[in-house]
């Protein structure tokens, strides 16, 4: 029989006539996915060692999460807040005893998520602090990444994300990270700051590990003057760094915890932001709110996910897969003229390029890697990050290593 299935050219020839190139995207095109692997529209099989960017932890079409969304999709879809649903306040119990807060308000994306954190820190500020209207500041880091929404860009030092998307949204201080002393300097020097916004890891800048304690001074720091510390765990969270949260290797319990990507093992936009009875009780009726946020099928599908990552244990597999590769790297990168260094905890890994001689050779080498059956991709310009579903088993890692060794061979 005849089909009129569409070539891997001719698909991205489509995306590119017809859609915004807004993204740089390696030259694969994607048509299935299964647990650790994903396929080409040619039939080519690939480990995807980006995990669209940690929110497939639990793997690709998870059997029990697709079950749930199918499930609740044949029976109830959404019905905005007008109303109750019968998922919603089950999944809210679940998520808020399962990361040990008090009250949680749903959203679908992660910078939908960081800016209900923002307008809950400041609204918090006012209200129960007592810092005067419209005074409110808000310490983030440098080379932070929180999304691409106005405000969110607002406090960005990435010319590519904020260059003419002015004017930008006020009240941000920049500091630099993994540096508890400059946080100590902004907090003495200005008594109107309300929130400290941190990644504990930084992914977006190349899986940037911060010195052990800094998380805990900052926390401290925090508490002693009475400002609210925030964790944006969209990337980090849900069992990636080989704990469930980056926090707990500090045991840093976060006022305003902000998760998204793996809540839903990447099977439907689901993020929320988590806190306490008294930081949550400032958000009235009215005041903020979304028609999909905390939808039926939103709250099936986040239980579902996270019931996966505690029966399969896989904080504990990241932790122990990731040191292996770690060690794996190291020894490779020692024989390297082109591998620098890797860094990361759990799955979450990055290998820094050595690229004095060549602008774009992480870029080369992730495209050698597709071609070699694996997927990864470089950020910031000379960092490919390695972020496979952590469902992913020794001997899967183990030939993927190899599959990367081959690769970085091509180009010594």
């Amino acid at each position: 029989m005849k089909t009129n299935k569409k070539t891997a050219s001719e698909q991205m020839d489509l995306e590119n006539q017809f859609g915004a190139h807004n993204y740089h995207p390696l030259p694969v095109v994607l048509e299935r996915g299964e647990g650790i692997y994903v396929w080409d529209v040619e039939g080519k099989r690939y480990f995807d060692f980006l995990s669209a960017y940690s929110a497939v932890n639990q793997g690709h079409c998870h059997p029990k999460i697709i079950n749930a969304l199918i499930e609740q999709a044949q029976k109830l879809t959404l019905t905005s807040r007008a109303f109750y649903n019968s998922r919603l306040g089950e999944y809210e119990e679940y998520v808020t005893q399962y990361f040990g807060y008090e009250k949680a308000l749903p959203m679908n994306t992660g910078a939908e998520a960081v800016e209900t954190a923002i307008k809950l820190c400041r609204k918090w500020s006012y209200e129960k602090k007592g810092l005067a209207d419209n005074t409110a500041q808000i310490v983030v880091c440098e080379n932070n990444f929180h999304g691409r929404t106005t405000t969110i860009v607002s406090f960005s030092i990435d010319p590519e994300a904020c260059n003419h998307y002015g004017p930008f949204t006020p009240g941000f201080i920049v500091i630099p990270y993994n540096d508890a002393g400059a946080l100590e300097k902004a907090l003495q020097e200005n008594a109107n700051i309300a929130g400290f916004l941190v990644e504990p890891i930084q992914g977006e800048a190349g899986v940037y590990v911060p010195n052990e304690g800094y998380l805990k001074k900052c926390f401290e720091l925090c508490r002693k003057h009475r400002v609210l510390f925030i964790a944006d765990e969209v990337q980090t969270g849900i069992a990636r760094t080989g704990k469930l949260l980056a926090c707990d290797y500090e045991d840093v319990h976060p006022d305003i915890l902000i998760l998204g990507k793996a809540l839903s093992g990447g099977t439907y936009p689901v993020s929320a932001v988590l806190s306490s009875n008294e930081i949550m009780e400032v958000i009235r009726p009215g005041q903020h709110g979304s028609t999909f946020g905390g939808n039926p099928i939103a709250a099936a599908v986040a239980i579902a996910a996270l019931e996966v990552v505690k029966k399969e244990k896989l904080a504990d597999q990241a932790q122990s897969l990731g040191k292996i590769f770690r060690e794996e790297m190291e020894t490779c990168c020692r024989k390297s003229k082109i591998a620098s260094f890797v860094r990361g905890k759990g799955l979450l890994n990055a290998l820094v390029i050595n690229n004095n001689q060549q602008k774009d050779l992480a870029w080369d080498i992730c495209i050698q890697l597709s071609k070699n059956g694996l997927l990864a991709k470089p950020t910031h310009t000379n960092i490919i990050r390695f972020a496979p579903p952590l469902v992913i088993t020794e001997n899967q890692l183990r030939e993927a290593i190899e599959i990367i060794k081959q690769t970085l061979n091509l180009f010594e």
